[in-house]
């Protein structure tokens, strides 16, 4: 992500809206598949129709989606910070 000087009055943009399940597996990456599904799971445990025979279950797969978008997001936040642009230097045979 590359970073600007942000324009006198410039408003951030408006956030994205969530890809469904369908639209993240046909098009989205491993990531936007798992925050999708992670949303899903978030209001199934939330609705207050939800059985509680299938809370436990509901609320155990909704802590495993959680902890790999984490893990993913992660390794993202991980891979930009080592992506560093850095001029070549001159090689020079003598400073061996």
């Amino acid at each position: 992500m590359a970073l600007r000087v942000v324009s006198p009055g410039e408003k951030p943009p408006a956030p994205l809206k969530p890809k469904s399940i369908v639209q993240a597996a046909e098009e989205g990456s491993r990531l936007e598949l798992l925050r999708a599904l992670r949303l899903r799971l978030a209001r199934a445990v939330q609705d207050p129709e939800c059985p509680p025979r299938d809370l436990a279950a509901l609320t155990r797969r909704l802590d495993d989606v959680a902890k790999q978008v984490e893990g993913l997001e992660l390794a993202a936040q991980q891979e930009d910070r080592e992506r560093v642009d850095v001029d070549d230097e001159d090689w020079s045979a003598e400073a061996l």
